[in-house]
């Protein structure tokens, strides 16, 4: 996998996050307001992999879980459904969603923030399974992708590894939170949000970056 758009010239939005972060759910109408604003600069996602094989289950954080669900109810208003949370074996392991998101570009760059969103709501509208590959065939059938090669793309050894390879240039870019938003202005990185932020709030950041870097 090639990261080499790191070394462009051209304005690009990159948003960091993980469809499992209950914050990027939050954030999802956000970053889409952010991305519709800026129709001339390039847009890339990374899977930042906020527990990636993990082994906790709800009977671990699942009170913790339920509380930072409720709270971003109440600032964003996105729908969640509760009902997971009982299931005190579910175990919490963001790689296979983050993996989900990678065989979906490889098939079709185009939908990658689309297909994001899909599996954000799989899991937080829905309460899908997001350790069973048929969540991911739904989503993909969605999108009209192949079901055969979508399965075949996201069990294959090239998309794990390509998935790690996510996580860690996040981890290199100094990502410490999600969702962040990273913004390349004249060849150079800067952090614009590392946390949620309203659209019209980080647009505003957006554009003093951009300007303090000309």
């Amino acid at each position: 996998m090639s990261f080499d758009w790191l070394n462009a010239q051209n304005p690009t939005i990159i948003y960091v996050g993980d469809p499992m972060c209950s914050w990027c759910y939050g954030f999802a109408p956000e970053i889409s307001k952010v991305r519709e604003a800026l129709p001339d600069h390039e847009f890339k996602l990374v899977l930042g992999g906020l527990r990636p094989h993990g082994t906790e289950t709800n009977a671990d954080i699942g009170d913790f879980l339920r509380e930072h669900w409720e709270e971003i109810h109440k600032r964003t208003g996105q729908p969640f459904k509760y009902d997971i949370l009982e299931d005190k074996t579910m175990v919490y392991d963001t790689e296979p969603a983050c993996r989900a998101v990678v065989a979906a570009r490889n098939l079709n760059p185009e939908i990658e923030l689309e297909f994001f969103k899909a599996v954000q709501d799989a899991f937080y509208a829905e309460n899908r399974n997001m350790l069973d590959i048929e969540t991911y065939l739904r989503i993909a059938d969605e999108f009209e992708l192949d079901s055969d090669q979508y399965r075949q793309t996201f069990d294959s050894e090239e998309c794990k590894y390509e998935t790690a390879q996510e996580f860690q240039l996040s981890s290199e870019m100094g990502i410490r939170g999600f969702p962040s938003v990273v913004v390349r202005h004249n060849g150079q990185l800067f952090l614009a949000s590392n946390g949620f932020r309203t659209a019209e709030d980080l647009l505003r950041t957006i554009k003093n970056i951009q300007k303090e870097g000309n």
